[in-house]
């Protein structure tokens, strides 16, 4: 009887093990987002658009492209409205931006395909190139009229005074200062100024985002007048390090002392004006101060050639010695635009103030390629 129960109770004994070894556990259901667009199509202009997430996990989402970004950034499960906004497309082409979510090792893309401005089959490029940059300065104004601020998305601002190595008088803004605004765009253009502000003098000197190596700068640019007023127009090298060393080109400058005389120059550590050998190419320009004309530069690696209304009146030719010296030109430059006061140059013969505020007005820039 004693053998035959523990034969009976062993085998249960196994069995009750076995039992709790082996519990289920439920698999985790599959990952699943849904997305109430395949494609997003913005036109040209900058906007945010929605798109409605239905998920049934934690997701996130991340955009490969600096001018496309979501918010939020990414959401639980349930239903969630993203919003997807764009920058302005400022270049010659259609660009395209994937949304990426994720959950896990989930992955599913969305393609934000935005078009090209139709301004642009209305823009002339000069013959063999092709335009790849512009900003038009076409922003509208606000719902209560006030103007608006240019594209951050494609400039920049320097900001401080210091004389910014001339002994200039400005103090440089971020375009706004408190109730002080140096840089505005209204009715197709846009309008640096110069403006006195208890004891400063503010204005604003912005950069493209973008660096391009060669092809053809041209803004439509008004130059404001007055004793003490320096607008330019011109290029420093992205990867800058030293001045003159890396070099710098200017498309346009000109001083209110001089009125309407208009240059164009290069500096080099070879060529610049601090030791009395810069480059320069100068031309009187009727009407320069309070009337738009056309300002622009081809930059080959040939040469650089500087010009007012379609007449080159500046040409600094490369020596094809390799010398950085004297070519530093072989490097990826971005567009600059700024009003100085006072200064070395441009306050030369004194500044008056009676002139402030000065107003330097853009309606356009644009920058073509060769293809």
């Amino acid at each position: 009887m004693k053998t035959f129960f523990y034969l009976l109770y062993f085998p249960l004994l196994g069995i009750a093990a076995c039992g709790s070894d082996n519990k289920v556990t439920p698999p985790e259901p599959e990952v699943s987002i849904g997305l109430s667009a395949e494609l997003l199509t913005p036109d040209y202009a900058a906007q945010t658009q929605t798109v409605t997430v239905t998920a049934n996990a934690e997701w996130g989402v991340s955009s490969d492209a600096e001018w496309c970004t979501c918010s939020p950034s990414g959401g639980i499960a349930g239903t969630t409205t993203l919003k997807v906004t764009v920058a302005k497309n400022s270049y010659g082409q259609e660009r395209t931006a994937t949304l990426t979510f994720k959950s896990g090792n989930y992955r599913k893309t969305l393609d934000v395909k935005q078009g090209i401005d139709p301004a642009i089959n209305e823009i002339k490029a000069p013959e063999g190139y092709t335009l790849v940059w512009h900003d038009e300065f076409d922003a509208p104004r606000g719902a209560d009229g006030a103007p608006a601020l240019p594209n951050r998305s494609e400039w920049w601002f320097e900001t401080g005074g210091g004389g910014w190595g001339n002994n200039e008088l400005e103090t440089y803004i971020d375009a706004v200062r408190g109730t002080d605004t140096c840089a505005v765009v209204s009715d197709g253009t846009l309008k640096i100024i110069a403006k006195k502000v208890g004891d400063e003098v503010l204005s604003v000197r912005m950069n493209t985002s973008k660096s391009w190596k060669y092809g053809y700068f041209e803004a439509r640019l008004k130059l404001p007048s007055g004793k003490g007023t320096w607008p330019a127009f011109w290029m420093m090298p992205q990867h800058f390090t030293a001045w003159p060393d890396d070099g710098e080109i200017d498309i346009m400058e000109e001083v209110g002392y001089r009125p309407n005389y208009v240059s164009s120059s290069i500096h080099t550590k070879a060529y610049n004006h601090s030791i009395g050998t810069q480059k320069t190419g100068e031309r009187l320009v009727e009407g320069a101060e309070g009337e738009f004309h056309v300002y622009a530069l081809e930059w080959t690696e040939a040469s650089i050639k500087g010009y007012c209304d379609g007449v080159c009146h500046f040409t600094f030719q490369n020596d094809n010695q390799g010398n950085k010296d004297t070519w530093p030109f072989n490097a990826a430059f971005y567009l600059k635009l700024n009003l100085a006061w006072g200064g070395n140059w441009g306050g030369a013969q004194g500044v008056d103030e009676s002139k402030l505020p000065a107003v330097y007005e853009i309606e356009y820039v644009r920058v073509f390629q060769k293809q």
